[in-house]
Parts: structure tokens; sequence; C-alpha cells
């Protein structure tokens, strides 16, 4: 009887998760093809104009418009943080720019600046907690806090099934892994 030849199928499985390992540590910018920064001037001036972490701004980009200037939703949000044109026109009042035009919300440089400033405003009005943060970007901050008050959701992570609305509680996911993502590969 001969003996069985070794499979050579495992040594080879280790060799690849090896070189996988490797590739990972050595060279981790090689995942920022997946998580590009477009208009990083942009988003990093306005991000720090308004002390948000711009990370979180490309997570939230990402996650909107996939990074589309000209996207437009079912519901009618606009482009790269797909800001809805009433928002648009609230943030505008609140920034006393009076001429506001809800096109403006294609341009990359309003958008980016209406969109950290909203950020800002959510991050203030949820404590700086980001799960919060990014389900009333999404829900609105008054169905955010309508839950948090009623106990239906605290804003925790680990939670994120407790969220009401799947759309929210997908959307809080991807951000939230987008923001891991960047955070990961772009900060120092």
């Amino acid at each position: 009887m001969k003996a069985k030849k070794p499979s050579r199928f495992p040594s080879f499985l280790w060799i690849m998760i090896l070189l996988f390992v490797v590739v990972i540590v050595t060279f981790p910018r090689w995942i920022s093809v997946f998580y590009p920064q477009p208009n990083r001037d942009l988003v990093f001036s306005a991000a720090y104009e308004y002390n948000i972490d711009p990370y979180l701004v490309f997570a939230v980009m990402r996650a909107e418009s996939k990074f589309e200037t000209s996207a437009r939703s079912a519901k009618g949000a606009r482009g790269l943080m797909q800001i809805m044109p009433e928002t648009g026109q609230w943030i505008a009042s609140q920034q006393g720019i009076s001429n506001f035009d809800p096109d403006m919300l294609h341009d990359p440089e309003t958008n980016i600046r209406f969109g950290c400033w909203y950020l800002a405003n959510l991050s203030h009005e949820f404590d700086d907690r980001t799960p919060l943060v990014a389900a009333a970007y999404n829900a609105g901050r008054g169905k955010t806090r309508q839950w948090v008050l009623e106990g239906k959701w605290d804003g925790d992570p680990g939670s994120l099934d407790k969220i009401p609305f799947p759309e929210t509680r997908a959307y809080v996911g991807n951000v939230l892994a987008n923001y891991r993502a960047y955070r990961a590969i772009y900060a120092r």
C-alpha cells in the first residue's frame, strides 16, 4: 500500500494568509482606494472650522452619496452630504446667508460647509455621541431625541438593532463602519 501524499493546500493557505497579513500591515494605504478623500482641502477646512472630525465627514459623504456631487435622492436630498433643501435653507438662515438657492447644494464647497455645520450642530445637541449624531443626520433630530427620551435606543453602538427605523439602523451601522475605516487608514 502506498502512503498518501500530504496535501499542499494547508501550506499554500498559510502562505496566502501570511502574505495577506504582510500586505495589510506594511501597506495599509492600499485600502484608501475604497475610502478616498475627495475634496480633502474643503473637508478639512470646514471640519476644523466647525470642530468636527474630518474623517466623520468623509464617512457621512461615503454613506450618503458615494462622493457624487450631482447626487439627488428620491426624497430630494442633494449633493455630497445629501442635504434636504429645507435643511439647507435653515442652515443658510442660521449662517446669515440670504440668497440661498437649493441648487447651491450641488456645489461641493457649499454642501460640505453646510454638512459640517449641521454635523457640529447635531454633535452639540447629542453630546458628541457619534451614533446619535449619525442617526439624527438620517432620521432627524426630533425622531432621534424621541427614541432616547422614550428609552427605545440610547445611542449605544452595540445596540443598533434597537433603532426603530430599518433605514436609519443600516445607515448608522454604515457610517460607523466607514468612520472606523477612515480613522484606521488616515488618522495618526
